[in-house]
């Protein structure tokens, strides 16, 4: 299975909760899909959780080879996580395009979070 992309990001949990108390619901909404808001607030502390969505955003963008630029935007790459289990990729837009473009069938998502730090790992590939 040919690889087609690559993207890792880490971000520390502070910096997005900053950046949340400044610009609130706002900035909620431009990141982030009403799933995964949903999902993150049905934990104790939602924010880790964020953090580590954001995370998966920017590493799924450096797999595309884009970046947030080129028409793909925050919502366009969504984190599925259904009844909590292993996470996924949702691209949509221009993400898609991309996505398609790039000649990828599939994509893995790795998330972690701990100690403050939340880490992401996309890798794009194509069917054998």
């Amino acid at each position: 299975m040919p690889v087609r992309g690559v993207g890792v990001d880490v971000i520390q949990v502070s910096r997005l909760v900053q950046s949340l108390a400044r610009f609130g619901e706002r900035m909620e909404r431009r990141l982030f899909t009403a799933g995964e808001l949903a999902y993150c607030r049905t934990h104790k502390d939602p924010l880790p959780h964020l953090a580590a969505r954001f995370a998966a955003k920017e590493a799924a963008s450096k797999a595309l080879g884009t970046g947030m630029s080129h028409g793909v935007g925050w919502t366009q790459i969504e984190v599925l996580q259904p009844g909590g289990r292993v996470p996924e990729l949702s691209f949509t837009g221009a993400a898609l395009e991309r996505f398609q473009a790039l000649g990828a069938t599939r994509s893995h998502l790795s998330l972690t979070h701990d100690g403050g730090i939340a880490i992401a790992c996309v890798v794009i590939e194509d069917a054998p």
